[in-house]
């Protein structure tokens, strides 16, 4: 296969920085020389490659939009190249590092206390430490606001009692941001690994990011000091928020991955020989190759708007929701149709392909399913909510 390159049909390279190009191309290398060789056997055993968490944090991919404390202090366009070129490696790999960096630093850089940042900030952007998020519920995913975990004021600290689910990292996780009721409202608590009452759970038996790690989480009597609560995190604001740029991460690096399908297909079709002539040289293969390059190119132009757009503090979550349904959807359906043109090959591992389909169907799903967000641009527009 020829050396990797992003479709730049639009002559969207143009639209970038020197720097950002840049950080694009240091990222691409290292997860050509890094990334890609341990991903066929993590996804065949169900494990994420752990050799990795030092060597991200080397590189400054934990928090990488964030200012201090350790953080790289890139640009949001800087940030989402970052995610575009982690996903193309793998949904899994860029799940790992997209969850340490907005859904566990970012709250504790925005909500937290002084001494929460300097505590675990530094730390978590070596990867020292690994954080997971633990929002979702056994029966509250599309609609958090019903969690049933709570959280009640005792002597120095609070008592957490609930279960979450579908949490990544969780198992591996040395703290844990808990979104939990406390008097009716939604707050956040920084919760240690080992912190009697608190237990993990890995799930197993996925078909889809294998090389996530995913767990339960369960607190039973959980008792966290009165200083690990997020002092600034007060109502569904705090959880959702982070939501938002976690999806941000997801809207480009679902690029990634399908320029990762399409880059794969053009090499195949080009070179696989069908009735004396190359695949790529039939109108339906054409005709496929030409689909992924549109919606590829549309895809690009979306995450980079959101990119500026965040970049002037402007970016709006409707805006993200759009982003994030959009892309993800484009890279599932470039999949699919990869997986038909390498025909039987596309079912096997030697190629990208199945791997990143089957990732896709999650990405798809989670951080808001694609009806959800639907429903949340559907709201924007008419100013008229259709979520019960």
């Amino acid at each position: 296969m020829p050396p990797y390159e992003s479709l730049n049909y639009l002559d969207i390279d143009s639209l970038l920085s020197e720097e950002e190009r840049l950080t694009r191309q240091t990222v691409r290398d290292f997860v050509t020389r890094q990334v890609l060789p341990v991903l066929q056997d993590a996804h065949r055993t169900e494990t994420f490659p752990e050799q990795l968490i030092s060597e991200f944090g080397k590189m400054g991919f934990y928090g990488a939009n964030l200012d201090g404390y350790g953080c790289a202090g890139l640009s949001e366009v800087q940030y989402g190249l970052l995610m575009q070129e982690l996903e193309r490696g793998d949904s899994g790999i860029r799940s790992f590092c997209s969850v340490q960096g907005a859904l566990v630093m970012w709250p504790i850089y925005t909500y937290g206390s002084e001494a929460q940042k300097e505590k675990y900030l530094p730390r978590l952007a070596t990867g020292e430490l690994i954080g997971c998020f633990g929002l979702t519920e056994p029966d509250y995913g599309s609609n958090p606001s019903g969690m049933l975990t709570k959280a009640e004021k005792v002597p120095g600290g609070y008592r957490i009692n609930g279960n979450k689910m579908w949490i990544t990292n969780g198992s591996i996780a040395d703290i844990s941001v808990v979104w939990a009721k406390l008097d009716g409202k939604a707050r956040g608590f920084i919760v240690e690994k080992g912190t009697k009452g608190f237990s993990t759970r890995l799930m197993k038996g996925k078909f889809s990011l294998r090389v996530s790690l995913t767990s339960e989480l369960h607190f039973e009597d959980c008792v966290v000091p009165e200083d690990n609560i997020l002092p600034d995190a007060e109502g569904m604001k705090g959880p959702l928020s982070c939501l938002t740029q976690a999806r941000y991460g997801i809207a480009w690096g679902a690029v990634g991955a399908a320029n990762m399908v399409y880059h794969t297909a053009l090499d195949y079709t080009k070179n696989r020989i069908m009735f004396d002539k190359p695949l790529a040289a039939y109108q339906l293969i054409q005709a496929k190759l030409a689909k992924m390059v549109q919606e590829i190119s549309k895809a690009q132009l979306l995450a980079l708007q959101l990119g500026r757009l965040k970049e002037k503090k402007r970016l709006q979550p409707h805006q993200v929701s759009l982003g994030k349904m959009n892309n993800v959807r484009m890279a599932l359906d470039c999949a699919r149709d990869a997986r038909d043109m390498l025909g039987a090959n596309g079912i096997i591992d030697e190629y990208p392909v199945i791997r990143h389909l089957l990732n896709l169907e999650t990405v798809n799903t989670y951080e808001g399913t694609e009806d959800i967000h639907l429903l949340i641009i559907g709201n924007e527009v008419t100013g008229l909510p259709a979520f019960r």
